[in-house]
């Protein structure tokens, strides 16, 4: 396993989650770089992730993921990405391998990451759309073909998971057991978190027409 493996990490506002994630990246022996990409986080999001090893890309204002995500590839150095959620809550270093291995040793070109056993709302939310997930694992050259990543906001992964099948390319499913995420109502209270939420889903059924 030569590849050289650049870990993204697409963030806004988790200051308060972001070092449990960095942490366990950081022992993960396949991962030789961290990027963060804070996007125009208002907390010090910033500063947790460079406290914790991270090489930080501050953008001026929010662009959403899709656009943090591309501005993270662009930066990374690696022949193989790895991206992740910066709210992860349950993650192991085995989870990380478990995400990379399969495209290291050129068994799959890409994989994403289900939940199961976490939580029962992440659970059923990935169990229904496991193409949604945002713990993914591909090879940096197939991003170069990719189109709209940067306005998708959290549509992000349907085009991710839709470019890929144009390109012939399953991503193989990997379980992540006991793994979750800090939920937006927990983030940020009950009536912006579900505001939030429903910004969320109107950016992915925005995307279907896309693709």
């Amino acid at each position: 396993m030569k590849n050289r493996v650049s870990a993204i990490v697409p963030a806004y506002n988790e200051a308060q989650n972001i070092a449990s994630v960095l942490s366990v990246l950081g022992d993960v022996p396949e991962i030789h770089e961290m990027i963060v990409v804070d996007d125009g986080s208002t907390d010090n999001t910033a500063e947790m992730a460079r406290q914790n090893g991270a090489i930080v890309v501050s953008l001026p204002e929010n662009l959403g993921k899709g656009g943090a995500m591309k501005a993270g590839a662009s930066l990374a150095s690696g022949d193989v990405v790895l991206f992740l959620d910066a709210d992860l809550v349950g993650l192991t270093v085995d989870h990380v391998r478990q995400l990379l291995v399969p495209v290291l040793t050129g068994e799959s070109e890409a994989t994403v990451g289900i939940f199961d056993g976490g939580r029962a709302s992440t659970d059923w939310a990935q169990a229904l759309a496991p193409f949604l997930s945002g713990q993914r694992v591909l090879r940096r050259q197939l991003l170069v073909g990719f189109e709209h990543i940067d306005m998708a906001g959290y549509g992000v992964e349907l085009q991710l998971h839709r470019q890929l099948k144009r390109m012939g390319i399953s991503p193989q499913e990997v379980v992540l057991q006991e793994v979750t995420q800090v939920v937006k109502e927990e983030k940020m209270g009950l009536v912006k978190g579900f505001s939030a939420r429903m910004r969320m889903y109107w950016e992915i059924i925005r995307e279907i027409p896309r693709v």
